[in-house]
């Protein structure tokens, strides 16, 4: 591998930390820039990916080392460094040299030094004092997935979501993963049924009820990501796939004119961090509440959208109770009121999880929650 592939690995380790760059964005952005091989490219996105979702791990074990911290761009190549020779099984020497020649030169010497003595050290126990640290997660979102999972459970769904995710493509060609499909297949369309998936972007769930035959309305509510539905709509040529740009807290349509409603609603993506290596870091405990609030909201907005005899379905993508039993036993008063009964999912790999059902993260799948009422 090339200098100059770990060398713009570094950069963009640094933007992310510093600038508060997401790092599916900045890479793309950087490669494309770059003249670099399909094999170099692989390796650059590994390297920033993989140290940005391993770095309190990684930080942890050359932190060993150091007396004072590091300069944002040293921090990065140590990151880079640690990450080849703990997790890609690299090399001592290569991983070590290459790192440093890729370093700006004012640090060359001291990365060196640190990673030397990190290479030494791998033969030895690392001695992580935390759960959080060993699998290289904030310690609240190891609490919160130890008392909503169980640890056993937790642990497991954290191991598996420090794994990089796999591309999974539809029968049409649409990338999108089996937790996200198994959504879509539980909202009871049939061809003809005027379906709203109310924050529809990007548009996978959207296009795979309209490819059922349904007649779609999808909305957001930013213009951008309504765009992205377009697009979508476009790449697959659906014809009754609609796409408007729309609050879904209060939606623009009438009462009880739909058939089925979907409300794959904002979370805190929990259940997908291995999509999102810098999600982990940017995720406070309190915009799991904050979001699930907005949860609730939606779902007592968009509820009198459904006609009688129609579907109402809610998912999120992450893990927590509070967003997902939590929301359904917050609004299961005013649904019950509106005539919703609830209904379990028919797929066979949804958990019961309190009022709610769950995918926990699988090797080739994400972590998902689920809950259906049918409105009599």
């Amino acid at each position: 591998m090339s200098d100059d592939a770990r060398r713009l690995a570094i950069n963009a380790v640094v933007r992310i930390e510093q600038e508060g760059a997401y790092a599916n964005v900045v890479v793309p952005a950087m490669l494309g820039e770059s003249d670099l091989d399909e094999r170099d490219r692989g390796f650059v996105t590994e390297l920033v990916y993989g140290s940005t979702r391993m770095r309190r791990r990684l930080d942890h074990v050359v932190d060993r080392f150091l007396v004072q911290p590091p300069p944002p761009t040293a921090r990065a190549a140590l990151r880079i460094g640690a990450h080849q020779l703990l997790h890609l099984a690299t090399p001592p020497h290569a991983a070590v040299s290459a790192t440093v020649a890729a370093s700006p030169k004012r640090f060359r010497g001291f990365i060196n030094a640190v990673l030397r003595k990190v290479a030494g050290s791998l033969d030895h126990e690392l001695g992580f004092p935390s759960l959080g640290v060993e699998l290289s997660y904030p310690d609240w979102i190891v609490e919160r997935f130890t008392a909503d999972l169980g640890a056993d459970a937790a642990r497991q769904a954290l191991t598996v979501m420090n794994t990089p995710a796999l591309v999974h493509r539809r029968d049409d060609g649409y990338v999108q993963d089996p937790s996200s499909q198994a959504v879509a297949s539980e909202v009871p369309v049939n061809p003809g049924d005027r379906v709203l998936d109310v924050c529809a972007a990007p548009g996978g769930k959207a296009t795979a009820l309209a490819q059922r035959g349904a007649r779609v309305i999808a909305g957001d509510r930013r213009r951008a990501r309504a765009g992205l539905i377009v697009e979508n709509r476009h790449t697959l040529e659906l014809d009754d796939l609609h796409v408007v740009q729309a609050d879904a807290t209060c939606p623009p349509f009438a009462p009880a004119s739909f058939d089925a409603v979907l409300v794959d609603a904002p979370c805190s993506g929990l259940g997908a961090l291995r999509r999102r290596p810098d999600a982990r870091w940017r995720v406070a405990p309190g915009d799991v509440d904050e979001l699930a609030a907005l949860q609730s909201q939606i779902l007592r907005a968009t509820a009198e959208l459904v006609r009688p005899g129609g579907w109402l379905v809610y998912s999120v993508c992450t893990l927590t109770m509070t967003e997902s039993s939590g929301v359904v036993d917050d609004v299961a008063a005013a649904l019950h009121e509106q005539g919703f009964a609830p209904v379990a999912p028919e797929g066979q790999h949804w958990q019961p999880y309190g009022s709610a059902s769950v995918l926990l993260p699988g090797s080739d799948s994400d972590g998902m929650a689920l809950a259906r009422w049918i409105k009599h």
